[in-house]
Formats: structure tokens, sequence, C-alpha cells
């Protein structure tokens, strides 16, 4: 009997559309022969299943499950494409760990400290690896521009500490660049987090668990046209993406070997993508994001092609990886 798969997309935050563009492609790919898919779109308003026919059915929050004529859909395992809140912010995977339904991305604690860049950094520098400097600020904080760079220096980036997809991002040249930075980062977020600028090559890595392993996907390297790897670049075409990276030895197998233990220190499952900026030969970590885009042309799966990967391959073991997993 086939599994029911619920493919929730959308979300809560400004990369709600991509999301779904995520999922729609998780739809696509995944092998109906074996699966029987749902797209659930999850919104604020609603939260509704569509099947083939793009039948609308409401979700039963009670349970996660839908009725569909005479019968009661419960679903056997959730694919997690929200870029986001709620669904990488640790939120909703904390209602499916509730529920005992298995799903594909990392618990809801590890989920929720990825999203928190702020706590990540925290966690990852006590572990000696290597991070910009930082300067963290709360809705409410006095501000004090020199202080902050003074820290941190010129340029130099500002960010919402919870956010995806390069929104609210900026980078300052000058103290009033900067207190602008702040004010449009405070859009997405109540907390900010202000870095030091790292000038060096940026590289892209995916790290998933495959086959019962866990596997560094080959390197991409981030060639932005714009200032910095910002939405533009990441979406409309303004960057180059090169994998495998155009690096020596000794610079792939340096990246490959943090970038394998940031994921077991954070102890990850499932998808992982991280950026780091090469400098002086030394990686030093940025971020990671545990939904990662998933359609075509998005960096994971265009790595695990690159590894041999398909994304039906990807996205089936997935699945079957979360059957395996001993909690969610």
């Amino acid at each position: 009997m086939k599994k029911s798969i619920a493919i929730v997309m959308g979300g809560y935050s400004s990369e709600h559309d991509i999301s779904i563009t995520s999922g729609t492609v998780v739809y696509k790919f995944l092998d109906k022969e074996k699966y029987m898919p749902y797209r659930v779109l999850i919104s604020r308003e609603k939260w509704i299943a569509l099947d083939d026919n793009n039948q609308e059915y409401i979700i039963n929050k009670n349970d996660f499950s839908f009725n569909k004529g005479k019968s009661k859909i419960i679903f056997d395992c959730v694919f997690n494409a929200i870029h986001g809140a709620p669904g990488e912010n640790g939120m909703l995977l904390s209602y499916f760990s509730l529920l005992n339904l298995p799903h594909t991305s990392a618990n809801f604690y590890q989920m929720a400290l990825t999203f928190n860049k702020r706590d990540t950094l925290s966690v990852l520098k006590s572990y000696k690896i290597k991070t910009a400097t930082s300067f963290y600020l709360n809705k409410g904080d006095v501000i004090d521009i020199k202080q902050i760079v003074e820290k941190v220096g010129l340029p130099c980036f500002v960010k919402p500490n919870n956010a995806g997809s390069s929104y609210g991002i900026s980078k300052a040249y000058t103290l009033e660049e900067v207190k602008i930075g702040i004010q449009t980062a405070y859009k997405e977020d109540d907390e900010i987090l202000i870095e030091s600028f790292l000038d060096g090559k940026e590289v892209s890595v995916g790290v998933i668990q495959y086959k019962g392993e866990t596997k560094v996907l080959p390197i991409t390297e981030i060639v932005s046209e714009n200032d910095f790897f910002d939405y533009e670049a990441k979406y409309l075409g303004k960057s180059e993406e090169i994998t495998p990276a155009r690096l020596t030895k000794e610079e792939r197998e340096i990246i490959e070997k943090t970038a394998l233990k940031v994921y077991e220190i954070l102890n990850m499952s499932g998808f992982s993508r991280s950026e780091y900026i090469l400098v002086n030969g030394i990686p030093h970590f940025l971020e990671m994001n545990t939904v990662p885009g998933l359609t075509e042309e998005s960096i994971l799966p265009k790595q695990a092609k690159e590894a041999g990967i398909s994304l039906a391959d990807l996205f089936d073991n997935a699945i079957e990886g979360c059957f395996k997993k001993e909690n969610y």
C-alpha cells in the first residue's frame, strides 16, 4: 500500500512563495508509484491539502489529517519544504513530534537552534569554529552606532537574526548606512546580528544523510554580481554558482572537514546547506539553512546532481530516512 506523504509548503514568512516553488518541485519528482503525495499549503489563514486535481481539503489540526469523501487521510510522513517560520524554526516540527509523525527534517530543537543565527554562532564558537566578529541587538536596545563599528569595523553586514533568503540584509560602509541597515533588518525580525566583513571566497556546502551515512556534497563557489549574495543574487540570476568550486585540494578538504564537524556539533539530520567565507585558507562559518531551496536550479540539488544523485533519488532518500529516525 502506498504511503501518504504531506509535502508542507508556504509558511508565515517572506519566503512563503519561494517555499511553494520548492514544495511543488518535490511533488513533481516524488515517485507516485511508491507514494501518495499531497501538497499541504500552510498559511496563517488556513491549512489545506491539495490532491492531483487541485481539490482543496481542510487539514484537521488535531491530528494533521483530512477527510476525502468517506475516507480519512492520515499521513505516514511529512516532507518539510517550508523555508522560514514555522517549518524551519522548529515550531511545526514540535507539533509533528507531539503527534509522533515522522518528518524529513532534524528534530525541533536543532531546527530552532540553527534558525537562530546568534545562538548557532555561540555554540560553534565554543568548538573553535571560526566566524566573523559579531554584535547583537534586540528591539528596544539603546543603539550606539560608534560602539558597534568599533567592534565589527566597516564595511559590515546587518542581518535579521531569524530570517532567510537574504531578506532584510544590508552591507554598510558608513555609520549612517549601519543605522539604515538596522531599521531595515528590524522590519524582518526583533533581533539583529551585525557582523564584520570577511574578505575571501564564499562557498556553500550541502551536507545530507544519504543511505544511512552523512555525506558532504560537492562544494559550490558563489560569485555575486552584486555587492554580496543578496536576494537578487540568489533568485534573480545576479550571481554565478560554480559547482564544483574552484578550490585547491587542501582548501576543499578543510572545508569538507569543517562542514562535517559543524553538522555533527549541531546534531543535525536531514538536509543542510551552510555558507562559509574562506579567509587565508580557513573556513569561517556564516549560517546554516536546514530547509534549503529544492528547485532544479537551487544550490543543494545542483550539488546532489554533481554527486550523481537525482532529484527523485534525493527526495526518496529523505522520506525513507525519516522512517528510520528514533525521534522527531
